[in-house]
């Protein structure tokens, strides 16, 4: 596929010089996006965290909060990314799969707003932060954690439109 590299790294001017994309002149659009990342941990920490007998706390609403938080500071993260008036961002951690010796979560993240720019990066930055908690708040118990597959998708609105991830992709996380 040959691509015009000006069309897609719009954060660079003709002679190269880095710059915030001008968004004044797009229509303001409801938009929405989805992410996810999958965290792998022990049984034994897997049952500490449903058994809330981690010594910090409740890890799955400290990290659904940190996601949340974090939704909203992704401008200040994301060189170049657009402060985004945020009007939903929604984050949630399920057990996704136990397997016989491990157990895996997944973190979703779902952020909206009614702006000139999508939140794609704002979800990504929840699910990342998320989950980058659970492995905080547990590293002691369980060093061998991964994050995996930290992924968009969904997202709609804008002139791209819509996107839904097909299929699982490869790789499901686990």
């Amino acid at each position: 596929m040959d691509v015009d590299a000006q069309d897609v790294f719009h954060h660079f001017t003709p002679e190269g010089r880095p710059h915030m994309v001008d968004v004044s002149e797009k229509a303001v659009t409801t938009r929405v996006a989805v992410a996810e990342a999958y965290i792998r941990m022990s049984r034994a920490t897997r049952d500490a965290i449903v058994h809330h007998a981690m010594g910090k706390g409740d890890v799955v609403k400290v990290a659904e909060i940190a996601g949340i938080m974090a939704a909203k500071r992704t401008s200040d993260l994301i060189p170049l990314c657009h402060p985004v008036p945020l009007h939903h961002v929604s984050v949630r951690i399920d057990e996704e799969a136990l397997e016989a010796d491990a157990a895996v979560f997944r973190v979703r993240a779902e952020v909206r707003t009614s702006y000139q720019t999508g939140v794609e990066m704002e979800a990504l930055t929840a699910a990342s932060v998320a989950a980058l908690t659970v492995y905080d708040m547990c590293k002691k118990a369980d060093r061998d954690m991964t994050i995996a597959n930290v992924r968009l998708v969904f997202k709609d609105g804008g002139a791209s439109g819509r996107y839904e991830r097909g299929g699982s992709g490869g790789s499901d996380g686990r």
